[in-house]
């Protein structure tokens, strides 16, 4: 029975109608936000129950298909299915709608521990994350020194986005985002193009463009390619294994 269940668990077919359901979730979340018909509202209560039904189900089998359930919850993904599951199974109706219309909502976030491609990318982002911390101290940097000279060179041109070094940081994040920053940079680059002086906002932009994306981007490539030290060990002593 075990190893029936453990089958069923580990098919594809079975997987891909996992994952069509999560998807029918998320439809099912993003049609109660419109104004439906009763008959509609009806017809998407019956779905949404079938929904939470089979979620307890597939939950279920994947739990029986371990041969020591134990090691059922070693699993963070699998924590995280239950407690998206559980909470599925609060009723939708009285104070609890709220946090049970969320809860079916992170019923779409099971598709990330269903795909392995998503859970890869997952775990590369949490491995990168102390990387990512002095990353953050090298951007931190970076804005500090041209919000400093943008301080000393706009402040007499525009008082209001250059008075200093903490608005012109927030300034200067307005414009690495592309926000509405033509609507008030240009009149401060003009000044410097006719004062034949530094072209600080597009020097900026070169500076800023599409960095702190490559860095990240790079930290998660690094930490997701690096082999563990298990994985040394283990090539290690088969190359050793077969040059004997």
């Amino acid at each position: 029975m075990q190893r029936r269940l453990k089958e069923i668990d580990s098919s594809k077919w079975f997987q891909g109608i996992v994952i069509a359901v999560i998807i029918l979730s998320a439809l099912l979340v993003g049609a109660k936000t419109h104004n439906l018909p009763p008959e509609g509202i009806v017809v998407l209560a019956i779905l949404d129950v079938a929904v939470t039904v089979f979620f307890v189900i597939e939950l279920v089998i994947r739990f029986l298909a371990y041969q020591k359930k134990g090691e059922f919850f070693k699993s963070g993904w699998n924590i995280f299915d239950t407690i998206i599951v559980i909470g599925s199974l609060i009723p939708a109706g009285g104070s609890g709608v709220l946090i049970a219309r969320l809860l079916r909502v992170f019923r779409v976030l099971r598709l990330v521990s269903m795909v392995p491609e998503l859970r890869l990318l997952i775990n590369a982002l949490i491995k990168a994350i102390p990387r990512m911390g002095y990353i953050g101290l090298l951007m931190f940097v970076i804005f500090y020194i041209y919000a400093a000279i943008g301080s000393i060179v706009f402040a007499e041109i525009n008082e209001v986005l250059w008075g200093d070094v903490s608005i012109a940081m927030l300034t200067l994040f307005r414009v690495a985002t592309f926000e509405d920053w033509t609507d008030y940079i240009p009149l401060s680059f003009l000044v410097l193009f006719v004062d034949n002086r530094l072209f600080f906002g597009l020097c900026f932009l070169c500076q800023q463009k599409n960095k702190l994306y490559k860095l990240i981007a790079s930290r998660e490539v690094d930490s997701e390619s690096r082999p563990s030290k298990r994985d040394k060990i283990c090539g290690g002593w088969n190359q050793l294994k077969y040059s004997c």
